[in-house]
């Protein structure tokens, strides 16, 4: 089924103005997307009519509030394909998810000498954070290669795993090149080694179908904002009989069931891990947007967004002097360039005052841009509202920029 991109493009608010005289065209959706007004107005509703603390009262606007809020569990647990709502975790963002799980395990699971295996195309909030748990468990890191494709080299990986592997993270989707990782195929190299997997999906729930029973990590994160939600709350997905071995995270109200000096007892999942009051708004706020994913269809969303990667991708190779920075079989919605001569920052900025919002730097993946020898590269990436015309203009701004540098 085509989508209906004016119909699409009328529910946000935000492309409907100018920047610099222009009209805005927005292609830096994989730092964060827009928000369609039924999101918006979802959030604005709970403020105005239904503002409230919840789980803890009896009156009216508590239970309302805590309704909406755990009809957001539910609509998470659906739209990822999870067995119970028990195994959702609402967090303040994937950060926050890959955090937690990293700061439990460096409690309860890991030994000095056990290795920690990620990837060399991870974004910085999945290398920092395993890091730190090797600096207090005594674990090693190890990190699998990538390719001058972009795709990480299997066989490498395949050599890392070992007995002492008692953990594997990688991400879904790469922010910085767009890889489509073979997440499956990880997952179960590792359980063969008996090591727990995350796999990091803050760019992955946005773009195409995903199901954690099929895939069948241990755990699973993503973030509300990429995925036309709100900021600041994400998800974490983890299998219960693991949730359940995990110490908390942080401790305060709603994670406990009583409280005594002598010692303290534990609440069920998943509020063991929900401690202080939540952001409730952002849950409300990913229910709105999961409705209005689902409205639109992800296989839908999925087939938009590769026929604008593909153009896009033409487009530029037919101006020449692009240097593309990942180029794997397998990609979502990213394209990732150098011009020749010219340095990235300059070049966004020239766009910028064309209406022309992409993302220049290293996209808190640095490791990405030492492997690849370059500073940073010229980022655009694509969401269901964009649309072919916004491309061509997009490659006029190149060219612009090709004439000013070269």
């Amino acid at each position: 089924m085509a989508v209906d991109i004016k119909q699409i493009r009328a529910q946000f608010p935000a492309l409907h103005q100018e920047v610099h005289g222009h009209p805005l065209i927005y292609f830096d959706n994989a730092a964060t997307s827009q928000k369609p007004k039924m999101v918006v107005d979802a959030i604005a509703h709970y403020y105005n009519k239904e503002n409230s603390n919840i789980h803890r009262g009896v009156h009216y606007l508590s239970q309302k509030a805590t309704d909406k809020y755990e009809l957001a569990r539910e609509a998470i647990r659906r739209f990822i394909n999870a067995p119970s709502t028990e195994e959702i975790i609402i967090t303040r963002g994937t950060t926050e998810a890959i955090n937690l799980v990293s700061s439990c395990l460096s409690k309860w699971l890991f030994q000095p000498g056990d290795e920690i295996i990620i990837s060399a195309i991870e974004h910085h909030s999945n290398i920092v954070p395993w890091q730190m748990a090797c600096e207090q468990s005594g674990a090693i890191l190890k990190v699998i290669p990538v390719l001058d494709s972009g795709e990480l080299d299997m066989n490498a990986y395949r050599n890392l795993l070992s007995d002492k592997t008692k953990f594997v993270t990688v991400n879904h989707i790469s922010n910085a090149l767009g890889t489509i990782n073979p997440v499956e195929e990880i997952t179960s190299l590792a359980h063969e080694k008996g090591a727990l997997v995350l796999i990091d999906g803050a760019q992955a729930t946005p773009h195409m179908s995903v199901d954690v029973q099929s895939l069948n990590a241990d755990f699973y994160c993503f973030s509300a904002h990429k995925m036309y939600g709100p900021t600041g709350v994400g998800v974490l997905f983890g299998k219960k009989e693991i949730l359940e071995k995990m110490p908390p995270y942080h401790g305060g109200g709603e994670m406990i069931k009583e409280v005594k000096f002598e010692g303290t007892t534990y609440n069920d999942l998943p509020f063991k891990f929900e401690a202080g009051t939540p952001n409730i708004v952002g849950g409300i706020g990913i229910e709105a947007s999961i409705r209005f994913i689902e409205e639109i269809g992800i296989e839908n969303i999925a087939q938009q967004e590769a026929e604008l990667l593909a153009y896009a991708t033409q487009r530029l190779k037919d101006i020449g002097g692009i240097r593309f920075i990942g180029e794997a079989k397998e990609k979502a919605g990213v394209i990732s360039f150098i011009i020749d001569g010219v340095h990235p920052y300059d070049a966004g900025t020239i766009l910028d005052k064309l209406g022309i919002a992409i993302r220049t730097g290293h996209h808190c993946a640095q490791p990405v841009m030492d492997r690849y020898s370059i500073p940073g590269t010229m980022r655009a990436s694509f969401a269901v509202y964009n649309t072919k015309e916004e491309i061509d203009t997009f490659i006029e701004g190149v060219q612009k920029v090709k004439q000013l540098f070269t």
